[in-house]
């Protein structure tokens, strides 16, 4: 594991939700990874990731989580933070991995979303993932202040909103629901189904 605290600057440089992010080619992910029993929760590990040789982030988190041994009767939920949206096939993977492990939950709050050079890859991958009931959204002014508070060591500093920080995220969650609006719909109308009764 890369560890539990950010220098600063690497934190911003990586996690800022710029419309280009040109340069930025390492994914980073910041992950909290809590036991649920009955009402309340236990927080088991948090920390961060990186790309390392060749080895996506997403892959090299779940390699380290199946060394666990998670008990199978008890519920587990992990929130990940990452710089960009995984790739289509590291989002298959976590789909496999979230089928295979019933009674885990997985949060994935991205910056910035990632799209290869076939720009419809991706966007299937992303709805892929949530088909195998990961919640997926785009972090907003309170997610980049939690990973401020607690994955980074910020000397006492506040964090503070760079310009366009609002704006970006505004855009970047109107993108992603279009990417998984067919799903959505899909939902309502089951929702609406069962409401009916049909």
């Amino acid at each position: 594991l890369d560890g539990d605290i950010f220098v600063r600057k690497l934190f911003l440089y990586n996690f800022k939700n710029l419309r280009w992010a040109k340069g930025r080619r390492e994914t980073y992910l910041c992950y909290v990874v809590k036991r649920r029993d009955s009402a309340t929760s236990c927080s088991l590990d948090f920390g961060y990731l990186r790309n390392k040789m060749g080895c996506h982030v997403e892959v090299l988190f779940l390699r380290y989580i199946s060394a666990w041994d998670l008990d199978p009767g008890r519920c587990y939920r992990i929130t990940w933070f990452t710089s960009w949206s995984p790739c289509y096939d590291c989002a298959r993977h976590v789909a496999d991995f979230l089928r295979a492990y019933p009674n885990l939950t997985l949060r994935i709050f991205t910056a910035r979303l990632y799209f290869c050079e076939d720009r419809k890859a991706e966007p299937e991958g992303l709805r892929r993932l949530h088909r195998a009931g990961a919640q997926i959204a785009i972090m907003t002014f309170k997610d980049f202040f939690y990973c401020w508070n607690t994955f980074v060591e910020n000397r006492e500093k506040t964090f503070k909103a760079w310009e366009g920080l609002h704006e970006n995220s505004v855009h970047l969650s109107r993108k992603l629901r279009r990417i998984l609006l067919p799903l959505y719909e899909v939902d309502d109308l089951r929702d609406a189904f069962k409401t009916l009764g049909l």
